[in-house]
């Protein structure tokens, strides 16, 4: 029987033979991989995802920690690693292991009171309040998070349920429709499912289907919700005794069977957004048309384009109410003139610091929005923008839509399942901000008996809902009470505040806005360094964009977003003649845009040390310069340095300006001068053979902006304490290649060696490599190494620390200067490279350092400057005439140049004529 059952069976057999065998061999290669990435997870090569995680306490996370993950998805995630190839020494390696130990047990051990300097009001051991109170620097931080986090546990400061007022709903009484029959493929109700496996009851679940919206909620097979909007075909419908199992949360009510379902009904109908209406030609009013208040949250110095927005939309009957962040000065203090001049602009003097996705965010609107009903200005709508937004139709046709759709909101919805939106906005997560950063401290409980909802937080309000949100009552209250701590508020509150108010039916899923989503740039956790979480951002138009905003002409949108000049300024010029026509032909500098990014004035944000010292010493070049070559008479000193610009041109960084005061010999006449300078340590090809010939660009600086593939830091401003960042672009090719960038300290040591591999696309990349701080300063080189030969190298400024003007360098400082690390790095591999190219370049000696005592600071910081840079023009503010004969006259006043910061600059001047006042109001940029 055995032998005939073996042959009657034999394929079967040999078959599961085969699958054993398979799966023994895939779980070797399994448990392979496994042991792979956990030698990878601790290799050389990881060590800057190891400090990522260090510096931000954000390790291994479910998908709820990211709002970037595809939807869908449950497998665990990591933070992203920096695109970083670097190799590195043993001593890194073990430090970096040591920095991980080190997190591990600081971050995600019980607290210690005597760590926290202070008694918590409750036992913290949550692992993100845990993290948090490590991470944070402040006492007074820690006290916050310390008290939200016991607060949240104990008592939170908002209602576990909140009033929905819409009135074509009646939520008070859910209704029981009864027990019905469901499908294994087909469901009854398919709009949404999740298993409470403890909490399942009737009333739990319909306040869940409630939350997302839904018209009906159903519970099956004991621990079952479902959610939807169709009403269950009535021969479905089943005797209760059907629905025989009893609800885990509520044991006194069932919870379906075996495809049996109870249904109930949550109270709200289905939810469908009215469609704006067009403005018919030549249609006549009822009433006048509308008036509206651009609320503009503005922040960074970009000031010349806010002058060009409120220029563009600028009416008499409309208004501007302006919020500037309270840590930026120079915008503030340069829009101070625009409200003098026009009586329809004015500033917000409560002013907050903001951070993106922070709780300040809803506090200024909220704060501008009730301002502005107090104020004395006759308006009906309220649109909120920014320094980055734009009007891409005229202001006419604006007004004449709102016109035809007065009284109506317009915001824009997520347009996702609503639990879905939940858990990657992070609703269900408290956040507590200080430090100018949104700390993860635990979970939390949404408020029951409301529809949540959310989106963009650009908006478009009527008067009359503007009302409502500042007199308030229990909805709005409570709302902003639970929005305190919850991560991007404005994107969720004014949304949800309108679904479950009096003004449900004037909801628009609308904003009015175009944005410049390309998500696979934008999407890279850029905000780590403020939030403990990922968020994504909107690209910058550029001129190749302009077909998508040409294709809006017939859409109900009148703004875009986002415009930078610094990055392209063709893409506003194109915009603006489309919408107004062209310019006259003799207008200057329509191209041309300056953007300041230094002020004496400035206190928030501090300035920076390297960017004062670099540009102190290049006003103290120029100066000597122009004593030596055009004057017969001596400039005494240099007295101030006043400001610095960055200048671009057609697209282009164009270089940077300085504007500084001089003293005259003999005299205490001060000359205001402008000098236009240039960062001139550039990347040069030494072999131009293929593939190297596809090289584009080779550069070392800062502040690399993923998103927009291009450094912010144009003037290439590096400290000791910077992490420079390498930017190397390549054209189409054939192959791929990898190519090794060599960083040689200014004494010529290797500090680092990075590898990176080239495609055949045209491609940007960026290196950040891992160099031990502070670094060594002056000037370091980067080679680029193609089969063992150098064929281009690049060099870049490391800024003295520390200026002691007109004295000589003491010990101290000298040990500091030339204090160099002992890189542990595979010198031996590299040794021929580098003394080849010793042979092409001069290298400063060490034992040179010690000939900086007989010289004097300043004369050291300015050889070093002077290599780095170069002073092409400059250029006298305003001509005087009580100095004399002395050729410094003879200079070429600044508004005659085409790169001052004084040269006119139209296309940014706000014109506007006053009625009221009968009187013609200009107000020049300067």
């Amino acid at each position: 029987m055995d032998i005939k059952w073996l042959k009657r069976y034999r394929l079967f057999c040999i078959g599961g033979f085969i699958i054993l065998c398979v799966q023994i061999v895939l779980a070797f290669v399994f448990f392979s991989i496994q042991e792979y990435s956990v030698v990878e997870e601790f290799s050389p090569n990881s060590l800057k995802r190891l400090k990522n995680v260090a510096d931000y306490g954000t390790g291994d996370d479910d998908e709820s920690s990211y709002n970037n993950v595809p939807s869908g998805s449950n497998h665990r995630n990591k933070l992203p690693p920096d695109k970083d190839n670097s190799a590195s020494s043993n001593e890194y390696y073990n430090k970096a292991l040591q920095q991980r130990h080190n997190y591990k047990t600081d971050n995600f051990r019980v607290l210690r009171l005597d760590e926290l300097g202070f008694i918590p009001p409750c036992d913290i051991s949550g692992r993100e309040s845990v993290s948090a109170l490590h991470r944070a620097k402040s006492q007074f931080c820690k006290q916050i998070i310390a008290n939200i986090s016991c607060l949240m546990k104990t008592n939170p400061p908002y209602p576990k349920r909140l009033p929905h007022q819409c009135p074509t709903n009646d939520i008070k009484n859910n209704k029981t429709l009864g027990c019905f029959r469901d499908g294994k493929e087909f469901k009854l109700l398919p709009g949404y499912k999740t298993t409470l496996i403890h909490t399942n009851s009737q009333d739990y679940c319909s306040d869940l289907c409630l939350q997302s919206g839904f018209v009906y909620a159903g519970v099956e097979y004991g621990t079952e919700c479902f959610c939807g909007n169709e009403t269950p075909e009535w021969d479905l419908k089943l005797s209760d005794t059907f629905c025989d199992m009893q609800c885990p949360g509520n044991q006194s009510q069932m919870c379906g069977g075996h495809y049996t379902i109870n249904v109930i009904k949550t109270g709200v109908s289905k939810f469908v957004a009215r469609v704006a209406s067009e403005p018919l030609p030549n249609l006549q009013y009822d009433k006048s048309p509308v008036r509206i208040v651009f609320l503009l949250t503005l922040n960074g110095r970009a000031v010349r384009q806010v002058y060009r927005l409120i220029k563009a939309l600028f009416h008499r009957d409309h208004y501007f109410f302006i919020h500037v962040d309270a840590r930026h000065d120079y915008m503030f203090r340069e829009l101070l003139k625009v409200e003098l001049a026009l009586s329809n602009i004015r500033l917000s003097r409560r002013r907050h610091s903001t951070i993106w996705g922070g709780a300040s965010l809803l506090s200024t609107l909220m704060d501008a929005m009730s301002d502005l009903v107090q104020s004395s200005w006759d308006w009906d709508f309220v649109i909120n923008l920014s320094e980055s937004d734009f009007p891409i139709k005229s202001n006419d046709k604006l007004v004449k839509f709102l016109t035809m759709n007065r009284e109506h909101n317009f915001v824009k919805s997520h347009g996702r399942e609503v639990q879905q939106f939940i858990q990657k906005q992070g609703l269900d997560k408290t956040f507590v901000e200080c430090e100018a950063r949104m700390w993860r401290v635990g979970e939390k409980e949404l408020p029951k008996g409301i529809i949540w909802d959310g989106g963009s937080d650009w908006l478009a309000l009527s008067r009359s809902f503007v009302d409502y949100l500042v007199t308030g009552d229990p909805l709005i209250s409570g709302l902003l009470q639970f929005f305190k701590y919850t991560l991007l508020p404005a994107e969720s509150f004014f949304h949800t505040v309108l679904r479950n108010s009096p003004f449900c039916e004037t909801y628009i899923d609308n904003n009015l806005h175009v944005t410049n989503w390309k998500r696979w740039l934008g999407c890279k956790c850029q905000y780590r360094h403020v939030v403990d979480w990922c968020g994504c951002s909107p690209n910058v138009f550029r001129y190749e964009d302009w077909n998508r905003i040409k294709n809006t002409e017939k859409k109900q949108v009148y703004f875009a977003r986002k415009f930078e000049p610094i990055i392209n300024l063709s893409i506003l010029d194109t915009l603006e003649v489309w919408l107004y026509g062209e310019y006259p032909t003799d207008l200057k500098n329509r191209m041309s845009y300056w953007q300041n990014v230094y002020h004496y004035e400035d206190i928030h944000p501090a300035p920076d040390e390297s960017l004062l010292k670099i540009g102190t010493s290049l006003a103290r070049i120029a100066t000597k310069l122009l004593t030596t070559s055009q004057t017969t008479c001596q400039i005494r000193s240099l007295d101030k340095l006043l400001q610095v610009f960055t200048y671009h041109h057609k697209d282009q960084f164009r270089g940077f300006l300085i504007q500084y005061e001089v003293i005259v010999s003999n005299s205490s006449t001060k000359l205001l001068l402008e000098s236009w300078c240039w960062p001139k340590l550039q990347g040069i090809i030494i072999h131009n053979r293929d593939p190297i010939n596809r090289l584009l660009n080779f550069i070392v600086s800062s502040d690399f902006d993923q998103k927009e593939q291009m450094s912010r830091d144009f003037i290439r401003i590096i400290s000791p304490h910077t992490d420079p960042v390498l930017i190397h672009q390549w054209g189409l090719g054939d192959q791929s290649f990898i190519v090794t960038f060599l960083w040689l300290n200014p004494y010529g040591e290797l500090a680092n060696v990075t590898s990176v591999k080239i495609d055949g696309s045209a491609l940007i990349k960026f290196v950040k490599p891992t160099l031990l701080t502070p670094l060594s300063q002056g000037i370091w080189t980067v080679l680029l190494v193609y089969e063992n030969v150098t064929m281009a190298y690049t060099q870049f400024l490391v800024t003295p620390s520390q200026t002691n003007r007109e004295t000589s360098i003491s010990a101290s400082q000298i040990s500091f200067i030339s204090k160099s690390h002992n890189y542990e790095q595979s010198l031996y591999e590299w040794e021929n490279v580098i003394k080849v190219f010793k042979n092409t370049i001069k290298f400063e000696m060490k034992n040179n350092i010690n000939d900086h005592l007989k010289t004097k600071m300043t004369s050291w910081i300015d050889s070093l400057i002077l290599s780095a840079y170069s002073i092409l023009e400059t250029c006298i503010v305003i001509p005087c005439k009580s100095i004399g004969d002395c050729g410094l006259k003879n200079l070429v006043t600044c508004a005659e140049t085409s790169w001052s910061s004084y040269s006119p600059d139209p296309k940014s001047e706000i014109i506007s004529i006053n009625k009221e006042f009968g009187t013609l109001n200009r107000l020049a940029v300067i």
